[in-house]
């Protein structure tokens, strides 16, 4: 696990070595053990290790056998050993005992196909002095990022924002259309970023430079409209061997290794698999709150208990004002997802005990576990009533509900549900997951920002997964929306910037590309019965897990923003927001910005989400672009 950076040149002239230090030097804590240069006039590669396997011998740039093209990489490569296997007995041969020269020999036979024979998460570079062409590629799902910016003839890569901004060329120029994104979804959805300059490498691509020419092309993407013609039984029991399968080859490492467990299915069904692959007992490590709403400690220990873990509990005090800095800083671009918060500091914690730790990332997105997959199926089935039915008898019988804040609440959801159930497909999901809508934004933006934002529209983000769907069932379409754009530009980007922050490598049998494409290929009624969410891996993991773990509604890893915005964040919050330095940049109308904070303030509504959105926002500005 590493951080990489380069610099190629199409103009002949020599690249800076101290600047690709320097890009190096800013990702040091994602490889605190050494670094690794390349330099051949117009090329500069540099990488940060974090040493796991082959500790001694898998020193980075490597090169191929003939010493006419080098990598640096950022990953793990889980089959490595028979790739190495298979290329060995048609006649490569192997100076080290790295998964990173498996890489590069796979170039070396496949050319740019090679990323299609690795297994596990990897970003890296390959430069081929023979063609004088960079080749970059990202992993299937984008577990490791990948930036660059074509920028007057050179192409400048790395894998976090302050490594690229360190380049005089680079320009830091904002792009509004990235932030509009940003405020549906709390993240910039890739290829954009919110600089104009910079770029996201997509997951399952690859990138070719040639003389300042580049051509992008995706080389993998799930499948969700061949289904495997298999009964319940036989799915379950192929679902728990490829899950087993997965766990197993992520186990492989030189330095210790651990699981975050947080009492969820997904990450406890991961824990469950390690105990009984792993010859020693497994570490398990899990985090609390003193706000019990939002601890899932007791879960997690029962798990740990059941099957025999040598569990660490640790209970943090957040304290925003401390962690806010850091992860605007290692971030680099807005984000407000707020589970970065614990997540932070279950990896800091974890990081004193192990290098590496599996987590139970993807199992959502692979087996239905979000509440709106089932909201999404009944809004179809509810669409298609009769048109009477819908008019009245529903709507008056959610009006005539008796008046109490039980059901004040109940009212709000049903009506809600209602208005997203009369929309297409796309727009009724985006209500579902975005954190300001259309009309919020109509109130909330300037005149001049939503001329300048023009014709953006959030829908475009989804849109494409849902036609590739390739007429696939509602539940399938958002399931392939959602691996491919919320799972890689959230949830992805949140555990691989909170865990590299502190040196930690996250691994990610769900994610396993192997298991994605079984559960893509399962019938929907599989993985969604009725309202049961992630309906056959529950089943299945039944004699694996606690029944209390399984059947207890699904909590989602947060922290209690709401509380902290009203109480001890609130000066702060109010102070940020309503600065006359933040009021200038324009964006927004002050008095819909004062609203929701008194709105909020004042528990007269809960805009947790949304001022948190705005405050990330507002902190990047002051780290990354200033006044202007």
């Amino acid at each position: 696990m590493c951080g990489i950076v380069g610099v190629v040149r199409s103009d002949s002239k020599t690249v800076d070595q101290t600047l690709v230090s320097r890009m190096c030097d800013a990702i040091r804590h994602r490889g605190p053990d050494e670094d690794g240069f390349y330099f051949n006039d117009s090329v500069g590669l540099g990488m940060r290790r974090l040493s796991i396997i082959d500790l001694a011998g898998g020193q980075q740039p490597i090169h191929n056998q003939d010493r006419t093209a080098w990598i640096v990489f950022n990953g793990e490569i889980y089959n490595y050993l028979e790739l190495r296997d298979k290329l060995e007995k048609l006649g490569h041969k192997f100076y080290t005992n790295s998964d990173t020269e498996a890489i590069i020999h796979a170039y070396d036979r496949y050319g740019s196909d090679c990323a299609n024979h690795l297994r596990g998460m990897f970003a890296f570079a390959i430069w081929d002095e023979r063609t004088q062409e960079l080749l970059l590629a990202r992993d299937r799902i984008g577990k490791k990022p990948l930036l660059y910016a074509d920028v007057n003839g050179q192409l400048i890569f790395g894998s976090e924002f302050t490594a690229l901004l360190l380049h005089p060329d680079v320009s830091r120029e904002v792009n509004t259309e990235a932030i509009d994104h940003y405020l549906s979804f709390m993240c910039v959805p890739a290829p954009v970023t919110a600089y104009k300059a910079i770029k996201k490498l997509e997951p399952g691509h690859t990138l070719r430079w040639r003389n300042g020419e580049i051509k992008t092309e995706r080389y993998w993407q799930p499948d969700f409209s061949k289904k495997l013609d298999i009964n319940e039984e036989e799915a379950g029991e192929q679902a728990i061997k490829l899950l087993r399968e997965a766990v197993r080859v992520r186990l492989m490492s030189e330095v210790p290794l651990g699981a975050f467990l947080s009492g969820g299915i997904d990450s406890s069904a991961v824990v469950a698999l390690m105990s009984q692959e792993s010859s020693e007992k497994v570490k398990t490590f899990s985090i609390g709150f003193d706000e019990q709403d939002f601890s899932e400690l007791n879960h997690a220990k029962r798990v740990a208990e059941h099957v025999g873990a040598d569990h660490h509990e640790f209970i943090v005090r957040p304290d925003a004002m401390e962690v806010l800095p850091i992860l605007v800083e290692h971030y680099g671009e807005p984000y407000a997802d707020s589970s970065a918060v614990p997540t932070y500091y279950v990896a800091r914690e974890t990081r004193k005990h192990v290098t590496v730790a599996l987590n139970g990332d993807g199992g959502d997105e692979a087996f239905a576990g979000y509440e709106r997959y089932a909201a999404m199926l009944l809004a179809e089935r509810y669409r298609r009533l009769p048109k009477f039915l819908r008019d009245s008898v529903i709507r008056e019988a959610v009006e005539l509900l008796p008046s109490s804040e039980v059901n004040r609440g109940r009212i709000r959801y049903a009506k809600r549900f209602l208005k997203a159930a009369a929309l297409p497909k796309v727009e009724r999901y985006l209500r579902w997951v975005s954190v300001f809508d259309s009309e919020a934004k109509s109130s909330l933006y300037s005149k001049d920002f939503l001329h300048e934002v023009g014709t953006t529209r959030a829908a475009s983000v989804l849109e494409p997964w849902f036609v590739h769907a390739n007429g696939a069932g509602v539940l399938d379409a958002s399931l392939l929306a959602d691996t491919m754009t919320y799972l890689p530009n959230d949830l992805l980007v949140k555990v691989d910037i909170a865990t590299m922050a502190v040196s930690l490598e996250a691994r990610s049998p769900f994610l396993d590309h192997h298991v994605i494409e079984f559960a893509a290929s399962l019938p929907e009624r599989f993985k969604l019965r009725g309202l049961t969410t992630k309906y056959l891996l529950k089943k299945v993991l039944r004699q694996l897990l606690p029944s209390e773990n399984l059947d207890r509604r699904k909590m989602g890893f947060g922290v209690p923003i709401g509380h902290w915005l009203r109480g001890k964040m609130q000066p702060f919050l109010r102070e940020v927001l309503l600065s006359e330095k933040s009021l200038g940049r324009g964006f927004f109308e002050p008095a819909t910005i004062k609203r929701l904070l008194d709105q909020h303030c004042n528990a007269e509504r809960d805009y947790s989400h949304q001022l948190w959105t705005l405050l990330m926002l507002e902190l990047w500005f002051n780290r990354f672009i200033g006044a202007n």
